[in-house]
């Protein structure tokens, strides 16, 4: 299952990459994650024993499996929200052939109403990956189902300073979250509720 996985990995990393020199509208690239913040998300699931695992921008499922495969490690299950039905279908394709399936909660839905929806702390771990300009308007719910002692990770902090400011801003201003930037990929911005 291992070596079947890691192929897999490295055949998403070929497509993303060839996919996104050719492809220049933002709704048909597919933005991958960097291989070294999947090992990062990999370990900060491990390393947590996250078991409710919520990313927010499936894309393909690249980083899906990753969560995925830490999820099976932890005895978790991870629910991945993807807007744009076309990715979510390439995201259903990468995941009938992954061996992860089982683990994995996939919906084509808009994240604003996932996360309205959801149980009050009822996420350990959410993985953002997103429409960046949407994140602030989100921040309410996001703070709501986070568990305490919870997990927050925001790709792009480095990539998309500009962009990410105004969110990051809330959460370094909040006295309720502990916040870093960490230098990997194309820069993670790790925000952890309080425990109580």
């Amino acid at each position: 299952m291992h070596n079947a996985l890691d192929q897999l990995k490295q055949e998403l990393e070929a497509f993303g990459h060839s996919n996104d020199r050719a492809v220049t509208e933002r709704e048909g690239r597919m933005l991958n994650i960097t291989r070294d913040t999947g090992e990062f998300l990999s370990v900060l699931v491990r390393a947590t024993g996250a078991r409710s695992i919520l990313e927010i921008g499936t894309s393909n499922g690249y980083s899906t499996l990753w969560l995925a495969e830490a999820a099976v490690a932890t005895g978790g299950q991870v629910v991945t929200v993807e807007y744009l039905e076309s990715k979510y279908q390439l995201a259903a394709e990468t995941f009938a052939k992954s061996g992860l399936a089982q683990v994995i909660e996939s919906h084509n839905a808009d994240a604003k109403e996932v996360l309205r929806t959801m149980a009050d702390a009822s996420v350990d771990f959410l993985f953002l990956d997103s429409e960046r300009t949407e994140y602030v308007g989100w921040f309410a719910d996001i703070k709501r189902v986070l568990i305490n002692g919870g997990l927050l990770v925001v790709d792009n902090a480095v990539s998309h300073e500009q962009q990410m400011m105004p969110f990051i801003g809330l959460l370094n201003a909040d006295p309720d979250f502990t916040t870093s930037l960490v230098p990997v990929g194309k820069g993670e911005f790790l925000a952890t509720k309080a425990t109580s």
